[in-house]
């Protein structure tokens, strides 16, 4: 294990985009993260997140999580162009002469996407509780902890989102192919779930209660990049404005999308694998 991890620490120190994109990465999230501390003009209005409950406990896990979650595009850019580096460069075929296994060379990748998860996921979770700390209304300790498992779905979006981002870079080898077929999977799932969710009004009953309880879950929700969205729900609807306008946050824990993302995930893998077992490169 930590030869290969320094096998990778090694083929990604000099390359550039992984300087260039983690750097971007960690600059956009901290500003981000402190973004409720700014005082934002919207038609006349001065509108301070902090102020609105952002980093309140136990609501700031859901709020970090989510801003931070936004941007894994820019790690998720570093995984591609590292893989996909491999082939072009005929470093993939090189390394298999060298005695690297096709077994080795998918595990180093599955060490790289779990140390870009984990510290990501470490590094919001000190933000969060700093700012909690710093800033929310109540320092009760019952609710300092209370959401932490936005925490935990964090971790599970970044870890499927770069298993889902290592099979396309496996399965096209060309950075500008996976972001196109990237794109194309966002687009059909779009469709999809409009679809479905076009179907469902049109045939929904006001009158018929199990209708209305049936039509929460739709079957599009399992979908790769659906499934990782409803892991953390959009936190806008917890502020103080939201609750002004009698909106009302309302949350169950997503076991559905968890176990998704983790068959998802063992998919992505395994077809990695197979694909790598297959082609002769």
């Amino acid at each position: 294990m930590i030869r290969l991890l320094k096998l990778e620490y090694l083929k990604n120190l000099n390359y550039r985009p992984f300087k260039i994109f983690a750097l971007l990465y960690f600059i956009v999230l901290i500003g981000l993260l402190f973004i409720g501390l700014v005082d934002f003009d919207i038609l006349g209005m001065k509108i301070n997140l902090k102020e609105q409950g952002m980093y309140n406990f136990p609501g700031v896990w859901n709020f970090t999580t989510y801003i931070v979650g936004l941007l894994k595009i820019f790690l998720g850019c570093i995984i591609v162009f590292s893989i996909c580096q491999e082939f072009s460069n005929r470093m993939f075929k090189q390394n298999l002469i060298d005695g690297l296994s096709r077994e080795e060379f998918i595990f180093s990748k599955l060490l790289t996407i779990l140390v870009f998860s984990g510290f990501s996921t470490l590094l919001v979770f000190i933000i969060g509780f700093i700012l909690g700390k710093s800033y929310s209304a109540t320092q009760e300790s019952d609710l300092i902890f209370k959401e932490i498992y936005f925490i935990f779905n964090y971790f599970l979006k970044l870890f499927t989102f770069f298993s889902f981002l290592m099979f396309l870079s496996i399965l096209f080898r060309k950075s500008i192919f996976v972001f196109l077929g990237f794109f194309m999977v966002w687009f059909g799932e779009g469709i999809l779930s409009g679809i479905e969710k076009f179907t469902v009004m049109k045939n929904f009953d006001p009158n018929d209660k199990a209708s209305m309880t049936i039509n929460k879950t739709y079957l599009t929700d399992f979908l790769p990049l659906e499934s990782m969205s409803k892991l953390t729900p959009n936190p806008l609807i917890r502020t103080k404005m939201a609750e002004m306008f009698g909106m009302q946050f309302k949350f169950e824990y997503p076991w559905p999308s968890v176990v998704s993302c983790l068959i998802w995930s063992v998919l992505f893998i395994a077809g990695s694998y197979w694909i790598l077992k297959k082609k002769d490169w």
